[in-house]
């Protein structure tokens, strides 16, 4: 059996003493005390160790069931779902007009790692809500957002994306999915749906269904994608539920990880559905849900990590194996515990470096978010979507890695399914592919996000961190350890930059054969500017001999773990895309 504790004080290290939240101008922050941030995640963690965590091996063995058009959620879970509603954790972050307790994204984005980390397939319920709801508050009229937001809010409905069918998965300009006009300002939807995740299941008395597709005699293509809200019930005008749609479940998927979330087959036979945004416009609108989505799943990443590592220490240290190589650290044991050996100790160090890296930076890309949506910053909201596919390429990459360097903790028990550490590489490996694949995300990165508005948010990108170089080069220790290493990521990163606008407008396979390893060289130079941060906070707080000294010297000694085992990474990246396509491309297809 696992465990999982909340890392509620890193947590508060990035809110209060990284990011500063509560002396930043931004609406809301004035109020997110250490005290008040305190009780909100110290309450989310306790809800995720004592009840969902347990739930998470049982959904995991035992899965959903489909049976008779119904799909039946594991042993617990829909108890557990009505503590998280009870609890008002779905909406926490949401518009209090519509029953919400907006609370900054920045807040949000701990307990959402809270919810990943202790049981993801269950999170996923209202996790997509949050999605789908926040397309409808972007797009929707206020009719729409009237009838539908407030029980999306606290989840009693839930909401879902219907993107992906048979025949296309990212192309989705070749979907079938058709919407005819009723002549009631509503249409019929017809086609099926394919990996739809919550697509049905007895949590929540409605589904409301955002689904993809085409009005007939509209543009060829994705141009002609259309985004509709197609409800399991239909809603009388009183709001209370009145008859079923005409739309089903064809089956679950069998998959390889999150069994204890219900992937859908979903079959829409003239089902009823309304416009969301305009004819035409699908994709601008799926894509408010898509890109909240992204971070996510990058999140997800970092979350399965985090929990694989917990245990892994636990192992490491009650786990006796052998002796120390320079003498017995515990003589009067059979053997010395595994966490006293150096390449178990490189191993944790690694999973530790990244996963306190990465939480910093999704916080953040979180405080971006907030900048943009409660102060209008355009800025802000071009950084944070150049990030983005960062954030969820990169983070769900490493953070399947290192639920495997956790799993070889354990040797031989790690592969055994008693000890609970497969799961979390299985439930990892799905945030690789859903939401856009890895690859997708390199590319749009590469190809669309870093020229964006003619490159002005790489620029800014590039001049923060080297503006903290230069502000801080007087630092000596500083500057020994970890602003010469971020330096040299950060010109690595601009010569690649270089490389890509010299030779990709000539020979576009250049840019992307090169696509993925600029996706981590970038997420590597992003945590080591964070941990550049965190480590000029630590050394501010030891000279002036603040409390809790230990937990500031432990940040400065991984940090510069990072620094040095992580951040020379981007040198093998920059020559990688600078040795070009010739020999990628030079393989015919029948070479393979």
């Amino acid at each position: 059996m696992t465990s999982y504790t909340a890392p509620t004080k890193d947590m508060a290290f990035i809110l209060h003493e990284l990011l500063e939240i509560e002396h930043k101008d931004i609406p809301g922050y004035c109020d997110m005390s250490p005290d008040f941030t305190k009780a909100i995640l110290e309450e989310a963690g306790k809800l995720n160790s004592e009840i969902l965590h347990p739930l998470n091996a049982v959904g995991d063995s035992v899965g959903c069931k489909l049976e008779n058009g119904i799909v039946y959620t594991p042993p617990g879970f829909k108890e557990a779902f009505d503590q998280i509603r009870a609890g008002g954790w779905p909406g926490i972050d949401c518009d209090p007009q519509y029953g919400g307790q907006g609370i900054p994204a920045v807040v949000a984005m701990q307990t959402s790692e809270m919810f990943a980390s202790s049981n993801q397939a269950l999170a996923m319920y209202h996790g997509l809500t949050h999605g789908a709801q926040s397309a409808i508050m972007a797009h929707g009229s206020d009719e729409q957002k009237n009838k539908y937001l407030p029980n999306m809010i606290s989840c009693e409905w839930t909401g879902t994306m219907n993107l992906t069918e048979p025949q296309c998965g990212t192309d989705l300009g070749l979907m079938r999915t058709k919407a005819e006009p009723s002549g009631d300002g509503a249409y019929k939807i017809s086609g099926q749906k394919i990996f739809i995740s919550a697509g049905e299941h007895d949590l929540s008395e409605n589904i409301i269904h955002l689904v993809l597709a085409k009005i007939p005699n509209g543009p060829a293509g994705i141009k002609g994608v259309s985004l509709f809200i197609v409800p399991k019930f239909l809603i009388n005008e009183d709001g209370s539920l009145g008859a079923r749609n005409s739309l089903s479940v064809g089956s679950i998927e069998e998959k390889m990880g999150i069994h204890g979330n219900s992937t859908c087959v979903m079959n829409y036979d003239e089902a009823t559905g309304f416009l969301l945004g305009e004819e035409h416009k699908g994709m601008r609108a799926m894509f408010t849900m898509m890109n909240e989505a992204r971070l996510g799943v990058g999140l997800q990443g970092l979350a399965q990590a985090e929990v694989a590592y917990q245990n892994a220490v636990l192992y490491a240290k009650e786990r006796l194996q052998g002796r120390d190589i320079t003498g017995a650290k515990e003589p009067s044991k059979a053997a010395d515990p595994l966490i006293v050996h150096p390449d178990i100790k490189r191993n944790l160090l690694n999973q530790k470096s990244f996963l306190e890296g990465a939480r910093a930076f999704t916080s953040w890309c979180a405080m971006l978010l907030d900048q943009y949506e409660r102060q209008d910053d355009k800025k802000a909201d071009g950084l944070v979507s150049l990030l983005t596919p960062v954030v969820k390429g990169f983070l769900s990459d490493i953070g399947y890695e290192m639920t495997i360097q956790a799993q070889q903790i354990y040797g031989g028990h790690g592969y055994i399914e008693e000890h609970g550490m497969s799961q979390f590489t299985r439930d990892a490996r799905i945030a690789m592919i859903y939401e856009g694949t890895n690859a997708i995300q390199a590319m749009d990165l590469v190809g669309r996000k870093l020229g964006k508005d003619n490159g002005q948010h790489a620029m800014a990108f590039f001049e923060m961190v080297i503006s903290f170089v230069k502000d801080n080069k007087d630092n000596t220790p500083l500057n020994e350890h970890f602003l010469e290493r971020l330096k040299i990521g950060s010109k690595n990163l601009q010569a690649a930059s270089m490389y890509f606008m010299q030779n990709g407008l000539k020979n576009p396979y250049d840019a992307l054969t090169g696509s993925y390893d600029f996706m981590h060289m970038m997420g590597h130079v992003c945590l080591g500017f964070m941990w550049s941060k965190m480590a000029k906070i630590s050394m501010e707080k030891i000279e002036n001999q603040c409390d809790n000294l230990t937990f500031y010297e432990n940040k400065i000694k991984t940090g510069k773990f990072y620094m040095e085992r992580w951040m020379p990474l981007t040198e093998v990246h920059l020559n990688r895309i600078q040795s070009g396509s010739k020999t990628i491309m030079s393989m015919s297809p029948s070479d393979f």
